[in-house]
């Protein structure tokens, strides 16, 4: 058998060794020379192979021991490394496996604090560590605190705790099997600058090594190593979600020492620096989703008001605080020109350019492009299929813009990237890889967008480089200077892509074999089938470039409020009224009396990405059970009070507004409620006594005849990306007669015909069913 060193224990310490080994004979004769003192010792290996990876508890106990009397030792003895060891004492027959794989149990760390009762004898054993691996140890009966490592350790005297502490001890009743470490050592060990860095949260300690590279913020989070991430937490409220904090309890290692916790048994609050401080102030109409950061959308009744979205009333989707650049965060009153913009090529070439530089030397384009992110609607896809992880948008998440910049295919050519052109998909011959003067594939390689704050995305070469693509470095929006909540002092713009790919307060561009290595390129803009859980296999789908056809309405009006002129367009029912004498007016609302009919109204966006023009939107206004088109705004089917002056560029980047107007069902009006039911059944319930509904309809098609699904069930995934589903919304008229409300039947009375209004709206982008009966019960 081979020889093993020998390890003599020193009184009061706990000591594990991990052997890697193949059968439980080298097993039982590396337990026999590791622990000469011991009186038996009984090694099984376990049934298969753990992996490193898991976070969940590990088998029970397979080694056994029986510790003799304590004995003295020599001062200085190495353990046994056929592994590395982990020295860590556990308190019972199941440690956690996160345990096992967590770097930092070794040499160095604050392992000393694992606590054992007086007089008290315990043997652990835990399987884990390599591909097969036992883990023995076991602790001497006796109460000890060590500061030091298993490895160059030096043997201090066995100090008996502090009345105070040995009160603590007692009192400490939480989870024996994890071990627990001061404060004061994790601020100076697991800081910010450690290569092993960890956080608390509550009472609970956290190796998060392994999680910063994966952290959507990256190395934001280092922010809090060393401490409490609940302080950040309570600033980046985004983040204090279930779900996340599911994924940090992965990475749990142990406990926070008795002794450093207070009332409550958690420990003292910390307070620290606000990253948001300097944030720009926001308009007061915009919906507010989460203040740090802020992710914010505007009103339905707001976004429609013109086909250009006011700087204003853009949607705001921050993932951290913003920026400060230039000037600081009073304004920007150098326009950004010395902001730096690096360039790096494939071949390691780097090149830098300041915004002034871009300004001067490259011509300047303006293109009108919609800005929607993947979460759109996602309200709308967690009230009608499932619950989704990610910021509940209403309809609000798009917002339509003139962007001015230059193109980033110019700059990356001025850079000297060469590219081949559309041959290249057809070359016979070898594509080249950028190399030596020859010209990159644009369709393997991608262009990486990082910007100040960490974040970062990548879209294809063929992308960015195609000059009918009209990618954009910004540096203008409406004909102003970038706000600073969109990317000042520099943006990238790609039109027709999900906004996620337009990363904002850009500093640097890399062209790249691979995408992007970040959480948002590599997880969190993608979409999987609906039975595919919150776990799937992230690499085997790809990250979302172009969006899906999508439409929505935002307004609704009925009766007396489109003939009166609410309707924000000269709807034909309020220019019949207006044009028309007192007897043609009486007899129109005798005859629509009769037919039990009333006018409704609707408006909405509709929008299609990669360029493609949407063509025809489709309403119903009876839960699909009929149809009829809407007229189409915008563009091309512009009739000259929106968008026509807006740059188009080379595709259909920007959205286009529909409008319709029809006659309510009359089983609305009549009495006969067999409209109030919504095809889908998820929007009942609300209306009140003696009140009837109907659940309006919207769906649009693009060129391609590319259509929207018609319910969220089948595209339901629990990101709640491309919640692009036909949007409902369930209307609920009012009816009131002169000299007082009425009942609900909408007929003629002595006090005087029916009058019928708008009433209540629900759904996504208005107000909800529960909303009302709350309001309605206050």
């Amino acid at each position: 058998m081979p020889a093993y060193p020998k390890l003599l224990l020193p009184p009061t310490r706990c000591y594990g060794a991990v052997a890697d080994a193949g059968a439980s004979t080298t097993l039982r004769s590396a337990a026999s020379a590791i622990l000469p003192s011991t009186s038996s010792a009984v090694v099984s290996a376990p049934a298969r192979p753990l992996s490193v990876r898991s976070h969940s508890s590990l088998p029970a106990a397979s080694v056994f021991l029986q510790p003799r009397a304590r004995q003295t030792s020599p001062a200085r003895h190495a353990p046994i490394l056929l592994s590395p060891a982990i020295t860590q004492c556990f308190d019972g027959p199941t440690v956690p496996g996160n345990l096992l794989r967590r770097r930092g149990l070794s040499g160095g760390t604050s392992q000393s604090h694992a606590k054992q009762e007086p007089s008290r004898t315990r043997a652990i054993v835990a399987a884990g560590g390599g591909l097969l691996a036992i883990l023995v140890a076991y602790t001497i009966s006796t109460s000890y605190r060590s500061s030091g490592s298993i490895e160059g350790a030096t043997p201090t005297s066995d100090p008996s705790p502090s009345p105070a502490e040995a009160t603590a001890e007692t009192a400490d009743t939480r989870d024996p099997t994890l071990p627990r470490f001061r404060l004061a050592d994790i601020r100076t060990q697991h800081g910010p600058g450690s290569e092993q860095p960890w956080v608390t949260h509550e009472d609970k300690v956290y190796d998060i090594t392994d999680w910063v590279s994966a952290h959507p913020g990256g190395d934001v989070i280092l922010r809090a190593a060393g401490g409490s991430i609940e302080p950040y937490w309570k600033i980046f409220s985004i983040h204090n979600q279930p779900h996340v904090r599911e994924i940090l309890s992965q990475y749990l290692v142990g406990l926070v020492d008795v002794a450093d916790l207070g009332e409550g048994g958690r420990p003292r609050a910390e307070q620290v620096e606000d990253p948001f401080v300097d944030d720009p102030a926001r308009d007061a109409r915009l919906a507010t989703h989460t203040l740090k950061p802020r992710n914010a959308e505007p009103p339905a009744g707001e976004l429609l008001k013109s086909f250009v979205t006011p700087n204003e009333l853009f949607y705001v989707r921050n993932h951290m605080w913003v920026p400060v650049v230039g000037s600081g965060a009073s304004g920007a009153a150098d326009g950004g020109d010395a902001h730096v913009l690096t360039v790096e090529l494939p071949d390691g070439d780097v090149r830098e350019y300041t915004v002034g530089e871009l300004k001067s030397r490259f011509p300047v384009h303006r293109v009108t492009a919609v800005m929607q992110c993947s979460g759109n609607r996602r309200a709308d896809m967690t009230r009608n299929a499932a619950k989704t992880n990610g910021l509940q948008w209403g309809v609000g998440a798009i917002s339509n813009a003139v962007w001015e910049g230059v193109r980033l295919a110019d700059v990356l050519a001025d850079a000297g990237l060469q590219v081949g052109g559309p041959g290249t998909a057809t070359a016979a011959g070898r594509v080249g890889d950028g190399q030596n003067g020859s010209s990159l594939d644009g369709r393997t390689h991608h262009v990486q967008f990082t910007g100040l704050e960490a974040y970062g995305s990548s879209i294809p070469l063929a992308k960015a480089v195609d000059p009918r693509g009209d990618v954009l470095l910004a540096f203008g929006m409406n004909g102003d200077v970038l706000p600073r909540d969109h990317g000042y002092p520099l943006r990238a713009v790609v039109p027709g892509h999900v906004a996620a790919r337009s990363v904002k307060w850009l500093s640097k561009v890399v062209v790249s074999e691979e995408e992007s290595y970040s959480q948002w390129q590599r997880r969190d803009y993608k979409c999987f089938g609906p039975n595919e859980g919150a776990n799937p296999d992230w690499d085997r789908a790809p990250a979302i470039q172009e969006l899906p056809v999508t439409s929505a309405i935002t307004g609704v009006w009925v009766g007396e409020d489109v003939r009166k002129g609410h309707v924000p367009w000269p709807a034909r029912a309020a220019v019949a009224e207006e044009t028309s004498g007192g007897a043609e007016e009486e007899r129109r609302r005798q005859q629509q009396q009769q037919s039990e009919a009333e006018p409704i109204a609707l408006q909405g966006y509709a929008y299609s990405g990669g360029g493609r023009e949407v063509t025809r939107v489709d309403v119903s206004v009876d839960g699909g059970r009929t149809w009829d088109q809407a007229k189409l705004v915008g563009g091309d089917d512009d009739d000259g009070d929106s968008g026509s002056a807006a740059p188009r560029g080379n595709g259909h980047w920007a959205w286009k507004f529909w409008r319709y107007e029809g006659l309510l069902p009359a089983s609305v009006t009549s009495g006969n409620s067999s409209s109030s039911s919504s095809s889908d059944g998820k929007d009942g319930g609300a209306q009140g006594e003696g009140q009837r509904c109907t659940t309006l309809v919207v769906k649009a098609t693009d060129e391609t005849y590319g259509s929207q699904p018609e319910t969220h069930a089948g595209i339901y995934n629990v990101r709640g990306n491309l919640a692009t589903a036909w949007h409902r919304v369930r209307v609920c008229p009012r009816c009131e007669r002169p000299g007082g409300p009425g009942g609900g039947s909408g007929s003629s009375s002595s006090s005087g015909a029916a009058v019928w209004t708008t009433g209540a709206v629900f759904g996504c982008g208005f107000q909800t069913e529960e909303a009302a009966r709350e309001t309605a019960a206050k």
